[in-house]
């Protein structure tokens, strides 16, 4: 029976449930408060620029089977790019390469002797092993420091799990978090032919050649049930759509806010998820900001940067795509109360400046072209000790109601191709309901 259905938020996760939907001979509106798609993973473009630039810095790995798998069937394989990129992690003033078994062993920064061992042989279970259940009953603070060691903890461990949590609650994540990236991740990196920004307008134009409607500027006010188990969506403004079923792909907090009758116990799951926000700011160079072609700087902030990570994408891609400019991001993990969400653009950049000379010695702020800012406050959900415990189900208490997030992912950590993932998995559970 061909069902009218209804999906808030036109991100990979709800166009790969509109892919499968309408495949299946439903009726698919998708409902898009940007005005382009894509979600987190969308991109912009300078007139002078054959390819976009994504807002927050996006990739894929090799691992990544579903996304992968999805481009597969698009028919888009030969679009999908793995250049070489090279990360580096600091030490005592230095950086130093990181992204390779021989570059590991020569770190200084985890010693020699018996912590490279513990360093090789922690990495090593943690791919073989499958039963992340067991790691989830300990934080990653705890587990790391009893079986990796106190050095390779504090220079290795530590610094990552500060910067994407803060002081807050580096010690309060649990080790199924860390398991998540280490087990199945590559070091290879990928990327999409002219940008993920090409990749979202393709896919939407597909999903529309196909029959789904697509609504962009449009924000969902609220999700009501009506008698006879429909839904009705308000949007802003006023005007309504029923529908017999809805899949909102949005925050925990947005689904709240949204779906007031569903009921109090699913109402505080969703309400009690934490998650950390992030601020990117993106520059374009009139020249490279790295004399060794460095792809990921992975930065200690207890070293004194104001920064999670710099990362150059014109050591990634080639800098002809963009105008023959040098393409860099600045990002962060914050607490959402941080003053970096309020101050405008020049204040935040103000704070950088003074230490990217510590990148490029020859560094001068008359590098810079163009600056732009980023913000979001749903960017890394914090898992914490049991945290399985209180995920919500996809299938919500209301019928026809459905929620798929970066929240629900775990133990995987929030990126495109769990998003895929979910929100396939979701759609079937609405073709069988």
């Amino acid at each position: 029976m061909t069902k009218q259905i209804a999906i808030v938020g036109a991100g990979m996760g709800g166009m790969s449930a509109a892919w499968d939907l309408v495949k299946a001979g439903h009726k698919v509106t998708l409902y898009e408060n940007a005005d382009i798609p894509g979600g987190l993973a969308t991109g912009f473009k300078e007139p002078n620029w054959d390819w976009s630039v994504e807002r927050f810095y996006h990739h894929w790995f090799a691992s990544d089977k579903d996304m992968l798998g999805l481009i597969n069937e698009l028919g888009w394989s030969e679009d999908v790019l793995f250049p070489r990129p090279y990360t580096v992690m600091y030490d005592n003033g230095k950086f130093y390469p990181f992204d390779s078994i021989p570059a590991a062993i020569m770190y200084p920064g985890l010693g020699w002797g018996i912590n490279k061992v513990r360093f090789g042989l922690v990495g090593l279970y943690l791919r073989l092993t499958g039963n992340w259940q067991a790691l989830e009953k300990v934080t990653a603070d705890a587990w790391m420091r009893k079986w990796a060691g106190e050095r390779v903890y504090e220079k290795m461990w530590k610094p990552m799990l500060v910067g994407k949590f803060g002081e807050d609650y580096y010690d309060k994540v649990n080790m199924a978090w860390l398991w998540a990236r280490l087990h199945g991740r590559t070091t290879r990196l990928g990327t999409f032919r002219g940008g993920f920004q090409a990749f979202n307008d393709r896919f939407a134009a597909r999903l529309r050649e196909l029959g789904v409607t697509i609504h962009f500027s449009t924000s969902v006010d609220s999700i009501t049930p009506l008698e006879g188990g429909r839904l009705r969506l308000t949007l802003k403004g006023g005007a309504t759509a029923d529908y017999d079923q809805c899949l909102v792909t949005t925050s925990p907090g947005q689904m709240a806010r949204m779906a007031p009758a569903l009921p109090a116990s699913y109402l505080e799951g969703l309400l009690a998820l934490k998650h950390m926000g992030a601020v990117v700011m993106v520059l374009a160079l009139k020249q490279p900001i790295s004399r060794e072609k460095y792809y990921w700087y992975n930065i200690p902030k207890s070293a004194g940067f104001p920064f999670l990570s710099l990362v150059e994408h014109t050591n990634f891609l080639p800098a002809e795509h963009f105008g023959g400019e040098t393409i860099i991001y600045i990002g962060d993990y914050l607490n959402t109360d941080h003053e970096f969400f309020s101050m405008d653009q020049e204040a935040v950049l103000q704070r950088f400046l003074p230490v990217l000379p510590r990148f490029n010695a020859d560094f001068k702020p008359e590098w810079i072209r163009k600056t732009w800012l980023f913000r979001t406050t749903y960017a890394q959900p914090i898992p914490f000790v049991n945290h399985s415990q209180n995920i919500p189900a996809t299938q919500t208490p209301l019928p026809g109601l459905y929620f798929a997030s970066m929240s629900q992912v775990y133990p995987y950590d929030r990126g495109t191709n769990f998003a895929v993932e979910i929100a396939r998995r979701t759609a079937r559970q609405m073709m069988a309901g």
